[in-house]
């Protein structure tokens, strides 16, 4: 049998800590042949082929990896050397004891959906058009004055927001920017949308969970002119009064070799302290 073809991506590091990238090689090396190693915001040699990706980083390292590998169906194996590691499901310990299934013919994977984000020019022109794995975010940006949002669900015309802006979310990304927010916490193998308005200046707006199969639309009517759109967390687009950013369903899914000793409830309670209870005296 053929060995697997892995590749490497490293993401950057925080207050000196060390990468584990020497570590992780010999790791990979001993199940795998290693093609190429490349930091997580470098270009790589598309005429170089593998097929798994590991990623040694945060999450934002693997999420990167994904948005990079959408469409191309290589599997991302996620070594936490960040902080939090919600999504990286790997330490050097369980990678060692996984690596025959993860480099095998048959990994265990899961299917996460990815979001596809569109900006329409006022004349109806595609003028950029992003992909997100965990949520699309309008936000009013400098001088911080409250914007105006139209949202429209499916070319149905909704509710103005009036407030910071709008956060459609992914259930991956459900845990991030949205729950920060004041959004539900969604099982990732829900195929959901998450809408969740920021800071809207009403007592009644809440958010709300539509189908993947929803075009999920925010019409820029007031705007600042530090207004952007951000994916991932990441600015990408200025935007302005006429523009309209379309968020939709991606048609392909990020994939992600999991660890098959790691649960979704107990990441929410070790890693998020979801449910915790008050700290009673004795």
């Amino acid at each position: 049998m053929m060995r697997a073809r892995a590749a490497i991506a490293v993401g950057r590091t925080r207050d000196g800590r060390p990468t584990m990238i020497d570590e992780v090689r010999a790791i990979v090396a001993r199940h795998a042949e290693v093609v190429a190693e490349f930091a997580v915001d470098a270009p790589h040699d598309p005429r170089v082929g593998f097929d798994r990706l590991v990623s040694v980083g945060g999450d934002g390292t693997l999420i990167a990896q994904c948005r990079r590998l959408a469409g191309t169906g290589v599997p991302v194996v996620g070594v936490n050397n960040g902080r939090l590691g919600f999504l990286a499901e790997f330490d050097l310990a369980s990678l060692e004891v996984h690596a025959p299934s993860i480099f095998g013919p048959s990994p265990l994977v899961r299917h996460r959906m990815l979001l596809e984000v569109r900006v329409v020019a006022r004349d109806g022109s595609l003028s950029a058009s992003h992909v997100a794995m965990n949520d699309a975010v309008v936000t009013a940006g400098p001088p911080y004055h409250m914007i105006e949002l139209r949202l429209g669900l499916n070319g149905e015309d909704g509710p103005v927001i009036d407030g910071d802006g709008c956060i459609v979310s992914t259930p991956v990304g459900s845990t991030a920017y949205n729950a920060s927010a004041g959004g539900p916490v969604v099982h990732p193998d829900t195929e959901v949308l998450i809408v969740t308005p920021e800071a809207a200046h009403s007592l009644a707006f809440r958010p709300v969970v539509v189908p993947s199969h929803t075009d999920v639309r925010l019409d820029l009517m007031r705007a600042n002119p530090g207004t952007s759109l951000l994916c991932d967390g990441i600015p990408v687009e200025s935007l302005k009064v006429g523009d309209t950013v379309v968020v939709s369903r991606h048609h392909h899914m990020a994939r992600l070799i999991a660890n098959p000793d790691c649960s979704y409830l107990n990441t929410l309670s070790q890693k998020l302290r979801w449910a915790a209870p008050p700290d009673y005296r004795g």
